[in-house]
């Protein structure tokens, strides 16, 4: 044994316990030789022979600890987690109580693995506790914290996982998978912004670290950073092209950045992956309505209403697609539907109340209107058309009050000045009238000028791609022309300038677009 020849020392131990059977020493020998061999399940019958030649034995029970927890790691290893999880206890039964102790402190650090695994979050956070406190003092305790944090976060305790995980990685703030697991429990807490930064350098420092693309790309995506989550999903994807998860958010990032034909290929490959999801279905709906795909919008939003009858968005997606189709009657009762399901939202009844008043139910229009400002009182649109259709069933007092709130809401747009005016105008106020109408063409003026500069700028920004400078210098000027307090001309022109190595005057359309920005 020795000299290294394990497997001769094997035969000669087996020897001796086949001759002197009462003999312990024999016994712990050739388990402690088969331990070496990585046949722990042999080893542990061994072992316990001789614990019961000689009860007690502090050697002989350290051999068996030693045995049991490498049958339980090999039994983890092959899934058989229930099996594993006996190993350790037994493991940890024949090991001297103590604390601190670093050996202990290893093996509830692993048992609460096991047990992690099979998603008994309680039993594992106890196991997790108890290694940090058998830790040695000066222990990087790395491990124990960020297990302890996941457990937590799956138990929905963010603040006292977010604690722990902070401590892993302050522990050893170069450990990839300590920043990934703290990015994670920072965005299931609902602190993307916290997250991101974490998942970032869990990325540098490990690029091919399985998930953390995928974590990050959906940290931006419910940040509202579509486009800058789309390359990461792709990223994921490279490491796993089916993902299910990667496959549907990529898609849904197509889609909301205006590539709905783009999305389509990705949730078709999300479907083959998972055909009975009913957010795929949903998100290929979304797709297709972007599309102006009206039927196959409605056979997909139908297939995900079938999966889960109970979400409200569902029916809501299927009435909306209905409206669309110019289903009115169907899309009524979806609508109708989805409000009934979770009154809390707005968008049932705003959408119910602008198909009634398309169809010419006023009276209904209006109560639906009434009911969505009440969940959503910032909705300026939402007053304008209520105005309107109060305008409509001659009540001028309440009409005017909408409208009102719509203009303090949305100063800039004309229309609700214009319907005002209408109003005013039948009550005879007619001064008043008319001031509401002089605003009204003022905001016109204002709402052609800020389209005159959109349509240089986006020209400008054209050019400048293209490398004619000049030319993008000329436009920029243009839309700020026409509208001095549009940002991006401004912004755009410095970048310009710059190109053109006018420096002051670059530095001085910056300052100007600066200060647009903070007055807006």
């Amino acid at each position: 044994m020795q000299a290294g020849k394990l497997e001769d020392a094997r035969q000669d131990f087996a020897d001796v316990v086949t001759l002197a059977p009462q003999l312990p020493e024999g016994h712990v020998a050739l388990g402690a030789i088969l331990v070496q061999l990585g046949k722990p399940e042999k080893a542990i019958p061994e072992l316990e022979k001789a614990l019961a030649l000689k009860p007690g034995d502090r050697g002989t029970e350290a051999n068996l600890a030693t045995a049991h927890e490498a049958e339980a790691r090999d039994l983890a290893s092959a899934g058989r987690l229930a099996d594993a999880e006996a190993q350790f206890h037994a493991a940890l039964g024949f090991l001297p109580v103590l604390a601190p102790d670093a050996r202990r402190s290893e093996l509830e650090d692993e048992l609460g693995s096991v047990l992690a695994q099979e998603k008994r979050w309680p039993e594992s956070e106890v196991a997790f506790r108890e290694a940090l406190r058998l830790a040695l003092p000066d222990e990087k305790t790395v491990g124990p914290h960020m297990h302890l944090g996941v457990v937590l976060v799956e138990e929905k305790q963010f603040p006292s996982a977010i604690v722990e995980l902070n401590k892993a990685v302050d522990a050893a703030p170069d450990n990839a998978l300590a920043q990934m697991q703290l990015g994670r429990g920072l965005a299931a807490a609902g602190r993307d912004e916290e997250a991101e930064p974490h998942l970032r350098e869990a990325l540098k420092l490990s690029p091919q670290l399985p998930g953390c693309a995928l974590e990050l790309a959906m940290a931006l995506q419910r940040l509202g950073r579509q486009e800058e989550s789309i390359p990461l999903f792709q990223q994921a994807l490279g490491a796993d092209p089916k993902d299910a998860q990667a496959l549907t958010n990529l898609g849904l990032a197509l889609t909301q950045t205006g590539k709905a034909k783009d999305a389509g290929p990705y949730l078709s490959q999300a479907l083959a992956e998972r055909p009975n999801d009913p957010v795929i279905h949903e998100d290929m709906g979304v797709a297709e309505l972007q599309q102006s795909h009206f039927d196959d919008a409605i056979i997909q939003f139908e297939k995900a209403r079938e999966l889960d009858s109970a979400n409200p968005q569902l029916h809501y997606d299927l009435g909306l697609a209905y409206k669309l189709k110019d289903r009115t009657d169907d899309a009524a009762k979806e609508l109708a539907q989805a409000a009934s399901l979770d009154p809390t939202l707005p968008d049932p009844p705003y959408t119910l109340g602008i198909l009634y008043m398309q169809t010419g139910k006023l009276d209904a229009a209006a109560a639906q209107l009434k009911i969505a400002l009440q969940l959503r009182p910032t909705n300026g649109d939402g007053w304008a058309v209520l105005g309107s259709v109060l305008k409509q069933l001659d009540k001028r007092d309440e009409s005017a009050s909408a409208l009102r709130k719509a203009i303090e809401l949305m100063p800039d747009q004309p229309g609700p000045h214009i319907t005002l005016a209408g109003v005013l105008a039948e009550d005879g106020k007619k001064d008043e009238a008319a001031a509401e109408r002089k605003i009204a063409a003022g905001l016109s003026r204002s709402a052609v000028n800020r389209q005159r500069a959109m349509l240089n700028t986006n020209a400008g920004n054209q050019a400048l791609q293209r490398g004619e400078i000049a030319d993008a210098v000329s436009r920029f000027q243009e839309a700020i022309a026409a509208d001095p307090g549009y940002r991006e001309a401004h912004a755009q022109l410095a970048l310009a300038y710059s190109r053109q190595g006018r420096s002051a005057e670059a530095a001085t359309e910056q300052l100007k677009a600066e200060s647009l920005h903070k007055t807006n």
